[in-house]
């Protein structure tokens, strides 16, 4: 498979269980995976959560509407992915299984009352106490929301790069709309990612190629 470069991003359209084995060691992974919550909530919720569901944006993402991609989670590709590098940030870490992790970052949407969680975590193999991010789930819209259904912030992103330290390459084997990817492009480090849904990924490359040639103006 060939994949598309753009600057110093390498993007793969395919499932990143035929790419991961192809690739050589990275410095970082950092990606936001299925959490299965399509199936966990389509079947397992109570009256209550399934009345809230149904009655907002989401509803069709749980249960028999749930798009493929968000059925189950995909321990395999993330074992895989983890161990192409020495430090990992994976995001709905506490659906998966990982090892114990001494920090888990946060990042606190603020609002409260609100359809899906007010809070996600993301497992972490860094050496350091918890640490969270407060931004708001409505400035999502300053960045096109929404782009994909589970799309996190460029600055949360960039947070977590933060968090890896002064590393080269980063992998997303879970890109979506490249928000990961974005972050990269904006702090100058070299990106790899992969992206099975043909809809994301062209979006993922437009907004990748957007910040590089942002990035080459100034």
């Amino acid at each position: 498979m060939n994949p598309v470069i753009i600057g110093n991003a390498t993007l793969y359209n395919a499932d990143c269980r035929s790419v991961l084995p192809m690739l050589t060691e990275v410095d970082a992974v950092i990606t936001d995976p299925p959490y299965g919550l399509g199936d966990i909530l389509g079947k397992k919720s109570n009256k209550i959560d399934k009345e809230q569901i149904s009655n907002s944006r989401w509803s069709k993402h749980f249960g028999d509407g749930a798009p493929a991609w968000d059925k189950s989670t995909v321990d395999d590709a993330i074992q895989l992915a983890i161990t192409l590098c020495d430090v990992s940030i994976i995001w709905g870490g506490q659906f998966y299984s990982l090892p114990i992790g001494r920090c888990w970052l946060a990042w606190n949407k603020i609002v409260r009352n609100w359809s899906s969680s007010e809070m996600e975590l993301a497992w972490t193999n860094i050496e350091r106490p918890n640490r969270v991010f407060d931004y708001s789930h409505g400035q999502l819209a300053t960045e096109g929301k929404y782009y994909h259904p589970t799309q996190k912030p460029v600055p949360l992103m960039k947070w977590c790069i933060h968090h890896v330290g002064n590393v080269k390459q980063i992998l997303d084997p879970f890109m979506g709309s490249g928000s990961t990817g974005v972050a990269a492009v904006q702090m100058d480090r070299k990106f790899i990612g992969i992206e099975i849904d043909n809809k994301y990924f062209d979006i993922a490359c437009k907004r990748i190629e957007d910040a590089q040639r942002q990035q080459r103006m100034f």
